[in-house]
């Protein structure tokens, strides 16, 4: 009798013990086997979900014609603001190439300086804009641009704003007050949110060009500055032009 339940025992250890499949389980095995459902009509027509706002029970087909309208939603979304991105990329393509062509039409500096800041507040309706360029003269500047170009010397440039010895390319967001007075004197009160672009010459600063708008949220770290750089790098070569011809004596480190 005994050696029987022995028997008995071991035979039963042998047998696997069967345990509830976990919902991931199922779900994979689902994902596994799309066609699962096909030769099962009946256990479809006996399944109901219930719907997202009402509770109400509704059939799968249902509930996929749900999801995929869903899902066509989002990607029409998706696709609006690319659309919407790329009618914005084209009108600031159209507004950078008249003023690159407003700047190569200009045969004096004053001439280029009118162009750039109507261009920067008509064409690309910016707030607030300012010059930084670095030179030895006393210019004779254009009075509607008078209050909106410094012209300063490298060691104050270098003294009042040092991380722009190693800016490569425009910087975007909120300025430390005393960097922002020294840009924007009386106006810096007013402004929240500023883009820096340097003027750069065979890897030297020659200037600097800087926007603000009131938004502190305005001009962000995370926003696309490729126009801007563009601008700056056609500006530095134009600065340049102007001073081999003895327009402008930028002093160079």
């Amino acid at each position: 009798m005994t050696d029987n339940i022995k028997t008995m025992n071991q035979f039963t250890s042998d047998i696997p013990v069967l345990t509830a499949l976990t919902d991931d389980q199922v779900a994979d095995y689902l994902h596994r086997n799309p066609n699962f459902f096909i030769d099962k009509p009946n256990l479809l027509a006996e399944m109901v979900l219930p719907h997202h706002s009402r509770g109400e029970a509704i059939s799968l087909i249902e509930r996929q014609v749900s999801i995929l309208r869903d899902r066509n939603m989002d990607m029409r979304h998706r696709l609006n603001k690319l659309l919407d991105n790329a009618r914005n990329n084209d009108l600031l393509f159209e507004k950078t190439r008249r003023l690159l062509l407003a700047l190569l039409n200009s045969n004096q500096l004053n001439d280029s300086l009118d162009a750039l800041f109507f261009s920067l507040h008509s064409d690309f309706e910016i707030q607030y804009a300012k010059l930084l360029l670095i030179s030895t003269n006393k210019l004779c500047l254009p009075k509607s641009a008078n209050h909106q170009i410094m012209l300063v010397r490298q060691e104050e440039l270098s003294e009042m704003l040092p991380s722009l010895s190693n800016m490569q390319k425009t910087i975007c967001g909120q300025l430390p007050t005393a960097e922002k007075d020294y840009i924007f004197k009386k106006r810096a009160d007013d402004i929240g949110s500023t883009a820096l672009a340097p003027l750069r010459s065979e890897n030297n600063i020659i200037g600097l060009i800087a926007i603000g708008n009131r938004d502190p949220e305005y001009y962000r770290s995370s926003m696309n500055t490729l126009f801007l750089n563009f601008i700056a790098e056609a500006l530095a070569c134009l600065f340049t032009k102007f001073k081999v011809q003895g327009e402008l004596e930028p002093t160079l480190s």
